[in-house]
């Protein structure tokens, strides 16, 4: 009762389209689930991923939720998520994935979940990482452990994403650093982030993760542009 009445004036609404949500309904309104664009690259063992890093780095398996495009209801979501602090978003799509990836054998042996770190002062000011309950809820479903003192961001560069090739691999050892090397060495690590376009940001995790002895990597995203 007290909550209906709530809802007369404080309407909960879906963070895709905006609409007010049924009571039943959460974050994402059924309307929206049903139009989002995923891509089911897990269950068709699709090479998407492994094929923007091909050439560059190995991955073992690699998947994302949804299609990205502009002006679109992923975009809505990822950008409500990652600049109007909406963070229930990660912990949904992670719930999503992470019980979707809990039935695909090539997940079953996760280890370890890491996400793609912000750097401190980045960090600070936006006062969470966007990934983060992302990563937790598939290290759950996966029966794996969610690791942030390991990967580190160092370096506060602006988006490699319009440099060439070889200015992104200039900037990038200085990206991140590895920490608490024993902690992932001999693993699966699954690295998740928000979307993957060119791939240079998990190309240059990637290279730090393997300095670790005897890792395997695979990737999960939210979207894939």
């Amino acid at each position: 009762m007290i909550k209906s009445v709530l809802n007369i004036f404080f309407p909960k609404v879906c963070y895709a389209c905006l609409g007010v949500l049924h009571d039943n309904e959460d974050t994402i309104c059924t309307d929206c689930r049903h139009d989002l664009p995923v891509t089911n690259f897990h269950f068709d063992d699709a090479d998407a991923i492994q094929n923007v890093l091909y050439g560059r780095c190995k991955v073992e398996h690699g998947t994302a939720l949804f299609r990205f495009e502009k002006k679109s209801l992923v975009q809505q979501l990822i950008h409500g998520l990652k600049y109007k602090g909406y963070e229930n978003i990660g912990f949904v799509l992670g719930n999503w994935l992470g019980n979707e990836l809990a039935d695909v054998e090539a997940y079953k042996d996760i280890d370890v979940v890491i996400g793609v770190p912000l750097h401190k002062k980045k960090l600070k000011s936006r006062g969470f990482n966007q990934v983060t309950k992302f990563g937790e809820q598939i290290a759950e479903a996966l029966g794996a452990d969610y690791l942030e003192d390991v990967l580190i961001k160092i370096s506060n560069n602006k988006s490699q994403t319009n440099k060439g090739r070889i200015a992104r691999w200039v900037n990038s050892d200085d990206l991140f650093t590895l920490k608490n090397k024993k902690a992932i060495e001999g693993k699966h690590i699954l690295i998740v982030d928000d979307i993957i376009t060119t791939g240079a940001t998990l190309e240059a995790c990637i290279s730090v993760l393997n300095e670790a002895e005897n890792v395997k990597i695979s990737i999960a995203t939210m979207a894939i542009a």
